[in-house]
């Protein structure tokens, strides 16, 4: 039997839910995959798969990366397609993990980048070792569809109609731009749920052969990092890498490539290992005051612009970063706690952006960046809803009863 016959059946769609609110998952997430569910809007899209109709053309978008000038592509399907797409992936991770190799950690069922780091962190002698930390270039929608077919054939040999709807996925040439069909190599289209898969295929002889040789080696999506005894070795394993990734016609990107020796720190997946002890990367906290600064000041132009109070802007910071330090905002956005807390082993970061955001909500509360913005006390911020992360952190680690 297919696996594209399980599409419609309502019992695997309510396992596909019950995995999805055991995880992070946001409630309006939630809400609308269970009245996805329930009304059984799975199914119009369920009967033109199994009919081999053509399936609806991804929208293509432009969006800025974060703090840079530089764009990035991303596709979306319609939420009814994307959603049965998601169950479809959900089925295809599990069914087909034994095809991937230990060092790799991406979009698998029972492993995490925590894990992940953990790992690396945890092998024995990783402070007295050299590393070699790379990013392929534009990964997902640089993928050959030539090359990744023979491969998918190969994995899903026992599942023809499976491997005719996601080949036909691959090869359609045309996309949506501004609501007209246009053609482009697309890749595997980064931002579609087939693509954590695909992503995962398409380097998985990479991964196989790392592994063979038995260094500590890492994989997450498009981010690599291994360690071995001597820079020679090191240096012989990055060629390695870029001889395979070319023999691919992928790249590495030059920005984000690092060498590293002994005793020196190394930043894996937003993380940061130095001296043993693990905490948030700086570019991160960066990332995350840069954020903080531009709502800050745009909840101040609101302000003035509406004749809303300060409090009101300062509530709507909260709820803003909340949200995204504590609550999630769409069930493929893991928050800070969810993706820090189980690893780092310091709350140093933490302080940090625990005091800009005091900084950024006094000078809502009182329009000035002078001493004077202290006369707004920490426990007003409290108040309004204001969240620690460092006490966050802290219970967060405190024994659960029974434990």
């Amino acid at each position: 039997m297919t696996m594209l016959s399980q599409l419609s059946d309502p019992e695997c769609w309510e396992s596909f839910y019950c995995y999805k609110t055991s995880l992070a998952c946001p409630k309006a997430f939630a809400s609308e995959l269970r009245h996805f569910i329930d009304l059984r809007l799975y199914l119009p899209t369920c009967g033109k798969i199994s009919r081999g109709e053509r399936f609806a053309l991804p929208k293509r978008s432009v969006i800025s990366k974060l703090d840079t000038s530089k764009k990035r592509v991303i596709y979306t399907y319609p939420s009814a397609e994307n959603t049965v797409l998601k169950l479809l992936t959900h089925l295809l991770l599990r069914k087909y993990d034994g095809c991937f190799s230990s060092g790799l950690y991406s979009f698998r069922p029972g492993r995490t980048a925590q894990q992940a780091f953990r790992r690396l962190a945890g092998t024995k002698g990783i402070g007295g070792m050299y590393y070699y930390k790379a990013d392929i270039s534009d990964y997902f929608n640089s993928v050959d569809i030539s090359r990744l077919l023979p491969m998918l054939e190969a994995v899903l040999g026992d599942d023809r109609p499976l491997y005719d709807f996601l080949s036909s996925l691959l090869c359609e040439k045309q996309v949506l731009e501004k609501g007209s069909p246009i053609e482009e190599s697309k890749g595997i289209m980064a931002g579609t749920p087939t693509s954590a898969f695909f992503a995962n295929l398409f380097l998985s002889e990479l991964d196989r052969e790392l592994e063979e040789l038995g260094v500590p080696y890492a994989r997450y999506s498009d981010d690599i990092i291994l360690f071995a005894r001597s820079r020679e070795e090191t240096e012989r394993l990055a060629g390695l890498i870029h001889r395979r990734l070319a023999d691919l016609g992928l790249r590495i990107n030059p920005s984000k490539e690092n060498f590293g020796a002994p005793g020196e720190s190394w930043v894996f997946l937003g993380l940061i290992y130095r001296s043993g002890i693990i905490d948030i990367a700086p570019a991160s906290v960066v990332k995350l005051k840069a954020k903080m600064r531009r709502k800050m000041r745009a909840l101040m132009r609101w302000q003035k612009r509406t004749g809303h109070t300060p409090v009101q802007a300062a509530k709507a910071f909260i709820r803003i970063f909340n949200r995204k330090l504590f609550e999630g905002g769409a069930d493929n956005e893991l928050t800070w706690a969810y993706w820090y807390f189980p690893v780092i082993t310091t709350d140093e970061s933490l302080r940090v952006i625990d005091r800009y955001a005091q900084d950024c909500l006094r000078y809502l509360l009182s329009g000035k960046h002078t001493a004077s913005r202290f006369n707004v006390r920490y426990d007003l911020l409290r108040e309004l809803g204001y969240r620690s992360l460092v006490g966050a952190y802290y219970k967060a680690r405190e024994p659960k009863k029974g434990d």
